[in-house]
């Protein structure tokens, strides 16, 4: 997930006349005895690197995941995808007493490269634990699994099913393993998803996500002639010309467009600095709030690409594809919102932020698509630095992230 805000950055408080309840205060003890352990955990899957474009990577971190979800006594199904990176999807089912249908959801890939460990090893540095994917999303990996282990320990069993879903394509936009989430999403009636919150660092804060951008592109294709660049230059139609005036024209279109965003990222054109270019091909990065942005996205696009040209006899396309679902805020992820700031005023510290909305694309948006379960985003650990250099978790945000995941479910199967 990139945490790049794209309309609302700020959080903000929901009213709730709501008493305060007390702390469980063995529950908090259980999450605070599990910190050793879920760092272990943590340590394990970070120096097991899986790159999203390194299945055999992330088939490792597959391999011990399913061995922990066997060992807390789940049904464990691992199912092979198509398309995508070729990664499995590691799916973990408890059947309880209850009747609540709940889905936890993380995600096994990282954004970094084979080899990264070389350069960014894995370190403590006070409070903040390093290593690449440590945060996005192994960290979430790690309170799933620990705070179900407390659970059942404790003899928790109010829910009917209770399941795990862990992907290893995420970040490489989840396309060989969205047909699992869609699915899963679609028989549950609550899902959680464990990407990282914000670190206790300026503008950010211990928190929860109510909405993530959905993610696309634009392609914009453009057709000149070749000449020679000295001789004869008026002999070409240039296609780099032509696809400069075209992003520019189209570049601030989406502002018009409720719940849209696009950003023009690369050109590639040319082959030989001596000669006019016959092609050329553009792409931007397109971000979807709405799910009705896209289309509309779309039309314009085409219609001012139509509607003229830089370059005379130049031909134009412009096509849009769009990926991952935007994940939507609605009355059900703010009343799982509400919980969750119920839950950490338990723990009377500090509170819990909830963020309106990023950028940066989730999971949380094919879970949302079947349309009947309620869901929230960002019950992972806080961190910082996702998709750069120095990933790091805080490792005194645990007992209390561990204390939310934990209370969460135990509201939920209450009927909360």
């Amino acid at each position: 997930m990139t945490p790049r805000p794209l309309l609302l950055a700020l959080s903000f408080a929901f009213a709730s006349t709501a008493a305060v309840a007390a702390r469980d205060d063995a529950l908090f003890a259980a999450a605070s005895a599990a910190q050793p352990a879920l760092v272990d955990t943590v340590k394990e899957l970070v120096l097991l690197e899986s790159g999203t474009r390194d299945p055999a990577g992330i088939a490792k971190v597959a391999d011990v995941l399913q061995k922990r979800l066997d060992g807390l006594g789940a049904k464990v199904d691992r199912r092979a995808t198509t398309g995508g990176n070729g990664s499995d999807v590691v799916v973990g089912q408890w059947t309880g007493t209850g009747k609540r249908r709940i889905l936890l959801m993380a995600h096994m890939d990282t954004v970094y490269p084979t080899g990264i460990l070389q350069t960014q090893p894995l370190k403590q540095d006070g409070n903040r634990l390093y290593g690449p994917g440590i945060a996005d999303d192994k960290g979430g990996i790690a309170v799933i699994l620990h705070s179900v282990d407390i659970l059942h320990k404790r003899g928790w069993k109010d829910y009917a099913t209770l399941t795990v879903l862990f992907n290893g394509d995420e970040e490489s936009g989840s396309l060989g393993s969205s047909a699992a989430i869609v699915e899963l999403a679609g028989q549950h009636d609550v899902v959680l998803s464990f990407e990282p919150t914000a670190a206790n660092v300026p503008g950010g804060g211990e928190g929860v996500l109510l909405s993530a951008a959905g993610a696309g592109a634009a392609v914009l294709d453009v057709k000149g002639k070749a000449s020679h660049a000295g001789a004869a230059p008026d002999a070409g139609r240039n296609a780099l010309t032509e696809a400069a005036w075209q992003m520019l024209q189209t570049e601030t279109l989406a502002r018009d467009i409720p719940g849209a965003q696009l950003n023009w990222t690369q050109l590639v054109t040319g082959t030989i600095p001596n000669q006019i270019p016959e092609s050329a091909r553009a792409t931007a990065d397109v971000r979807l709030t709405r799910k009705d942005a896209a289309e509309k996205l779309r039309v314009a696009l085409e219609q001012k690409v139509a509607a003229g040209k830089h370059i005379a006899d130049t031909q134009s396309t412009i096509t849009l594809t769009v990926g991952r679902p935007p994940f939507e805020r609605n009355e059900r992820t703010d009343a799982l919102g509400k919980v969750a700031q119920e839950v950490y005023a338990e723990l009377g510290d500090k509170p819990l932020r909830v963020y309106p909305g990023t950028g940066g694309a989730t999971d949380a948006g094919y879970a949302q698509q079947p349309g009947n379960a309620a869901v929230l985003e960002s019950l992972g650990l806080p961190g910082a630095g996702y998709h750069a250099r120095d990933e790091y978790i805080e490792l005194d945000s645990i007992p209390r992230r561990v204390y939310l995941a934990c209370r969460m479910l135990m509201r939920i199967g209450q009927g909360s």
